[in-house]
């Protein structure tokens, strides 16, 4: 099982040591998920904002930003699974 505050809002990639968000699910960290590229704090802060960007990601492909952390066994349709319901 996922821990949200664990789980980038945007593609559903799971972090075993880091909060996106903070400890607190509020402080964003202002990093860049190693999947979608997303900036945490940017373009994930407002649902519509989230929405937006997983569709257009998806559209361009699903690529990963950071290729090689990439699981062998990395699965958009199960990542998808683990985002947070507010944004889906």
């Amino acid at each position: 099982m996922h821990n949200e505050l664990k789980t980038c809002r945007v593609c559903g990639l799971n972090y075993n040591d880091f909060h996106p968000w903070g400890v607190d699910g509020k402080t964003a960290s202002y990093e860049i998920c190693d999947c979608c590229g997303v900036t945490f704090g940017n373009e994930d802060s407002l649902s519509h904002s989230v929405i937006k960007f997983r569709k257009d990601w998806i559209k361009n492909g699903a690529k990963w930003f950071n290729r090689d952390v990439k699981p062998e066994d990395w699965s958009l349709e199960k990542s998808l699974h683990n985002i947070p319901e507010k944004y889906k």
